[in-house]
């Protein structure tokens, strides 16, 4: 059973009855001249072996009120982008395979690094601000919406309850974040669980209330990798490229939009996806590196709003944060026995033990280099830069996807194996 209660400042958009999703599809189609929508998909290669996004391409293929699909595909060969644009010729509306190892793509890359424009590592983050900026040059759209490609329980309720808000002008929202339960057969989303709340509400204590903290905390499940936005977002929004995206994208929200303007949406009853492994001694990997780099980016964002975190108040941190996720296990306990969930108190303690070396390492390095990597600059910024940039971005996105179906048209054939070097007979 649903509840209906609004919690916090972010209004809260409940699943309170089950709908057909093709009246909320018709309604979107139906605004769809004066509200086009393009979907993101941030999709690595390995994505495609994988049942999930086969599943996502089968459900979207319908999605009638998306006017353009762009996969920002990232760590492939040229073999592999053929065969990722047969893959994607499921989907009926207009589809773009941003191939981010293409020799275009990469020199215009490199440009933007040579004007001191620095875009990052290869990542989530850097993939879906390449997509922006592609769905920005072709200018035809209002609303940007992005999920991941590993979503194991996809379905139509999802996509569109998600588009939704934004999509439909009477609710005027400019920003809606997706969530979801994270239960199968038994509690998943531990660094939200056992890790992002507990932390923002330990700083609360240590620091003192601040309303970017009340913010973030008013967020069901901050850490989805679900959102949907106007367009204009992509134009001012900064982002990281690394796994503190989801931080970043709902403080850059929190700084440029009125709150009133900003929502979440329950997508999903059921919600599983591709689990990361939890390496309490591997800092550059896994949940461990993810928790790292989320903190990380909360202090950075704590800082840009003037709140001092001393190295004293980081060692209180650390504390109070265990003594949070604690409490957090003995709740999360309560709540699995009363549905007759498996609950291993000894394997949660292990992941906040995990949690809490992260913590340490991320205020270490805070400390160390309180700027940390520098965020991906606004899209503005780029094109103040390079006024002519877009249009070339443009251009090279889609004549590198030009060459690969004519190349296709000709009979070539893409293949997910890596292709062997040439050799010759001696």
């Amino acid at each position: 059973m649903s509840d209906f209660h609004q919690y916090g400042s972010v209004a809260t958009l409940h699943r309170l009855r089950p709908i057909d999703p093709r009246i909320l599809e018709q309604q979107l189609y139906e605004e769809r001249a004066a509200r086009p929508i393009a979907l993101v998909l941030p999709c690595l290669i390995s994505e495609l072996e994988r049942p999930a996004l086969a599943d996502i391409v089968a459900v979207l293929k319908d999605a009638e009120y998306i006017s353009r699909v762009v996969i920002s595909l990232g760590r492939a060969t040229r073999n592999q982008f053929l065969y990722a644009c047969e893959f994607f010729r499921a989907l009926k509306m207009p589809t773009t395979i941003l191939w981010i190892e293409s020799p275009k793509v990469q020199a215009l890359t490199h440009e933007l690094e040579a004007n001191g424009l620095h875009v990052g590592g290869p990542g989530k983050g850097r993939a879906s601000w390449f997509a922006f900026g592609y769905v920005l040059a072709l200018q035809s759209f209002e609303v940007i919406a992005l999920h991941d490609c590993d979503i194991l329980t996809y379905d139509r309720d999802l996509l569109v309850r998600l588009c939704y808000p934004v999509g439909n002008p009477a609710l005027g929202y400019e920003f809606a974040k997706g969530y979801y339960s994270r239960v199968s057969d038994r509690l998943n989303g531990r660094v939200t669980r056992l890790f992002f709340t507990p932390l923002l509400r330990s700083l609360a204590r240590v620091s003192g209330p601040h309303p970017l903290l009340g913010f973030l905390d008013s967020f069901r499940y901050p850490l989805a990798g679900e959102f949907a936005m106007a367009t204009d977002l992509a134009r001012v929004n900064r982002i990281p490229g690394d796994w503190g995206l989801e931080v970043g994208v709902l403080s850059e929200v929190y700084r440029n939009l009125a709150e009133r303007r900003v929502c979440q949406v329950d997508i999903s009853d059921r919600y599983d996806h591709k689990h990361q492994v939890l390496d309490p001694h591997d800092a550059n990997a896994g949940l461990f590196k993810m928790a790292v780099d989320i903190a990380k980016n909360l202090f950075r964002n704590l800082a840009v709003e003037g709140v001092v975190l001393s190295p004293a108040e980081l060692h209180t941190l650390t504390v109070a944060y265990e003594r949070s996720a604690e409490d957090a296990i003995a709740r999360y306990h309560g709540d699995a026995a009363i549905n007759h969930l498996p609950f291993d108190r000894h394997e949660e303690s292990r992941a906040v033990d995990a949690f809490s070396r992260a913590l340490r390492v991320a205020a270490e390095r805070y400390l160390e280099d309180p700027l940390g990597s520098p965020l991906i600059p606004n899209w503005n910024r780029v094109d103040s830069a390079l006024p002519d940039f877009l249009d070339r971005w443009r251009d090279a996105i889609d004549s590198e996807q030009s060459s690969a179906e004519a190349a296709l048209a000709a009979g070539e054939k893409g293949s997910l194996e890596v292709a062997s070097p040439a050799t010759t007979e001696p």
